[in-house]
């Protein structure tokens, strides 16, 4: 089974951007017993939604010819956990594309407040 961490994009610019977003809903299994007593998002799956966003950004990117996957994470920052009933905007930058992967910066945010950065 795939799991989609990205419920739609509200924008998408070939090879350099992507806003992707992503309601937190109490009725996914993995909030079920994560953090006992909190509907929380694993910080995993967040980094999961980001890579997806920028994947999917770098896929087209290269007409969807090859597999893209995440082979590589410098480092993750969480700012706030994400609990249900919040909103995430994932955002994808493209900073370097070559034939033998791509470089893509990313950030997530609850609101207007930074909730991740990658």
């Amino acid at each position: 089974m795939r799991w989609m961490w990205i419920d739609r994009f509200v924008e998408f610019v070939s090879g350099e951007r992507a806003v992707a977003i992503k309601n937190v809903s109490i009725a996914e299994e993995p909030l079920d017993g994560y953090a006992p007593g909190i509907a929380v998002m694993p910080n995993s799956l967040i980094v999961e939604g980001l890579a997806q966003t920028g994947g999917l950004l770098v896929g087209e990117a290269k007409r969807f010819e090859e597999r893209v996957v995440l082979a590589k994470l410098g480092k993750a920052v969480f700012h706030q956990p994400a609990v249900a009933g919040d909103t995430l905007t994932y955002t994808a930058i493209v900073e370097d594309i070559q034939d033998d992967g791509a470089i893509v910066r990313a950030e997530s945010r609850i609101g207007d407040q930074p909730q991740a950065d990658v």
